[in-house]
């Protein structure tokens, strides 16, 4: 859980949670409290991604909702950075010295998020990060407050993710455009990619070991380019 945020891109902050990734960790963080547009505005640690590093997206970004199932008003969003939205308006919580209060933000929101990935892998110990994430996002409840504003289109909605078994990751697109590619494709799950218009290039680096035999599929759906 991530609860913070602040301050510009960092390159050493990006390869930590790239390694984490790496090690099947989900990086779980508060979309942030400026009311601002995510795509426009990038907040870190929530807009940390690690696809290139990893092979999937181990970073969740979490807005805030108030009890009535609205955005929290000053709750960060956008749907192609902020993936899902959890209680984080009036927060009953502890405080240091054996204290409570309530509070309110994305950092109350994250905790929400974080607490029912922790359940969802004690019931699926067998389960990936990527698998996780995917069950999590897959799960959430359309809220009307959140269409097109976060990438799910709902909130957490725990009782829904722990009725989902693990299954196969969504695909990301890492065909890049140039030859000097260095994304890495997954052989063990399906990957989806896009031709971007008639005419440019999209590039495959292929490592082949020698005395197997290959085959390689492109499909597309029916009219597509």
């Amino acid at each position: 859980n991530n609860s913070w945020g602040g301050g510009g891109y960092s390159a050493q902050l990006q390869d930590a949670i790239g390694r984490a990734a790496q090690k099947d960790i989900l990086f779980i963080a508060a979309a942030g409290n400026a009311a601002a547009n995510n795509d426009v505005q990038p907040n870190y640690p929530a807009n940390y991604s690690t696809i290139t590093a990893a092979g999937y997206e181990a970073v969740v970004s979490v807005a805030s909702l108030t009890d009535s199932g609205a955005r929290s008003s000053f709750s960060n969003y956008w749907a192609s950075t902020v993936d899902i939205a959890a209680p984080g308006s009036s927060i009953y919580s502890t405080l240091p010295n054996g204290r409570y209060g309530t509070y309110s933000g994305t950092s109350m929101a994250a905790p929400h998020v974080t607490g029912a990935v922790a359940l969802y892998a004690a019931e699926h110990p067998e389960a990936s990060a990527a698998e996780i994430r995917a069950a999590l996002l897959a799960s959430a409840a359309a809220t009307a407050s959140l269409g097109g504003v976060v990438q799910t289109g709902g909130r957490l909605d725990i009782g829904a993710l722990l009725d989902i078994a693990p299954g196969p990751p969504s695909p990301v697109d890492l065909i890049a455009g140039s030859a000097a590619t260095t994304a890495t494709l997954s052989t063990s799950v399906p990957q989806a990619s896009s031709i971007d218009f008639g005419g440019d290039q999209d590039w495959l680096r292929l490592t082949l070991a020698a005395g197997w035999r290959y085959e390689f599929a492109m499909d597309a759906a029916q009219g597509s380019s």
